[in-house]
């Protein structure tokens, strides 16, 4: 039995109602995504979904939009809901995780810098080991002072503060050869 997680952090319909959606790099997400999917079920890693639920617009329940996004085809071995930034807080999930006796986390989803940073961070803090799969996340271009970064702006900066702090940076290549190794 593994003792890691995939978890598949807020891939879900609500994002195509965002002002912000992008398709720019939604191709190779999602044929990132799908491999790493592929390859941890291959691999008896446990497959979590994670999904945002926080009242707001497309991220309400009520909405019917959190939901996972239609190119997803896996069964999750358990799927949570979260009304914050982290999976881990509130969701449910840490106790899961404690129960099933994992160790280490595999992060991929959307937003590179905010969900799916968030939680590498927190579960970090908690005592796991962390393997962050930034060709699995997505994110968007974000402006601030008049300043923009682009999405490889974003996936540098969030692979520079957690790298080696907080997480161990990988593609889905080398994750899934980390956990055929292992």
């Amino acid at each position: 039995m593994s003792h890691s997680a995939l978890l598949v952090i807020d891939v879900q319909s609500s994002f195509f109602h965002r002002d912000y959606w992008c398709e720019d790099h939604f191709p190779a997400f999602k044929e990132a995504v799908s491999q790493l999917i592929a390859g941890c079920e291959a691999r008896n890693v446990s497959v979590i979904n994670v999904l945002h639920a926080d009242g707001d617009g497309p991220f309400d329940l009520a909405s019917g939009l959190v939901t996972p996004m239609p190119f997803l085809h896996h069964v999750p071995d358990v799927t949570f809901y979260k009304r914050v930034h982290n999976a881990l807080t509130e969701s449910g999930l840490q106790n899961w995780l404690q129960q099933q006796n994992i160790t280490q986390l595999i992060v991929c989803g959307i937003r590179t810098e905010q969900c799916c940073e968030t939680t590498a961070r927190v579960a970090a803090d908690l005592g796991y080991q962390v393997i962050f799969v930034t060709e699995a996340t997505l994110t968007f271009p974000m402006t601030h002072n008049g300043i923009t970064l682009s999405v490889a702006d974003l996936f540098h900066r969030t692979e520079t503060v957690l790298n080696g702090r907080f997480a161990t940076i990988h593609t889905v290549e080398s994750c899934l050869q980390a956990l055929s190794s292992s």
